[in-house]
């Protein structure tokens, strides 16, 4: 079995223009969440949260070797000025990618007085916590959808958002 690049979504939408482009086929042995692979990705879409997230990332560990993994997903923004659609590293500075700050919250969050950081996503957290017990090339990936809005954006709208931003980081798998 060779190394392989764990990715980790949230939501399928989040990670469609993935799939496309690497023809990914889901593998239906795993009902708890979507499990998709080939010979250089696992994919794991695990539903919103913390005990999807984790649940999700105890099997990819469990059954692959994972040298390199990676939270692509949606993220809330305090920072109006900020425009929908843009891509943020929240763990480490990339070459050609914007830095700024996440805080992973357990519940939607709708207001930005006790936000101290610019971005707020439900998994990240938990994901790179996870991961670093297994693998130290870990990388938190986030593309500004809204401004703290409550409602989950609709699907299109996500998977649009993430393909113009593919480009910006598909070269890190």
């Amino acid at each position: 079995m060779s190394n392989k690049t764990l990715i980790h979504s949230a939501l399928l939408c989040e990670c469609q223009c993935l799939i496309d482009f690497f023809k990914l086929k889901q593998d239906k042995t795993c009902s708890a969440f979507k499990l998709y692979h080939n010979e250089i990705i696992v994919l794991v879409v695990s539903g919103i949260g913390k005990q999807n997230t984790i649940n999700a990332l105890r099997f990819a560990f469990d059954n692959f070797i994972i040298n390199k993994a990676i939270n692509i997903g949606i993220a809330g923004c305090k920072d109006e000025s900020i425009k929908i659609g843009t891509l943020f590293s929240t763990n480490k500075q990339i070459k050609n990618i914007n830095f700024t700050t996440l805080t992973t919250i357990d519940k939607p969050l709708d207001k930005k007085d006790n936000l101290k950081t610019t971005l707020v996503d439900m998994e990240a957290f938990y994901f790179e916590e996870y991961c670093k017990q297994y693998c130290e090339n870990i990388t938190v990936l986030k593309v500004v959808s809204d401004y703290l809005d409550i409602n989950i954006p609709k699907k299109s709208f996500i998977i649009d958002l993430m393909r113009k931003s593919f480009n910006q980081w598909k070269n890190l798998i």
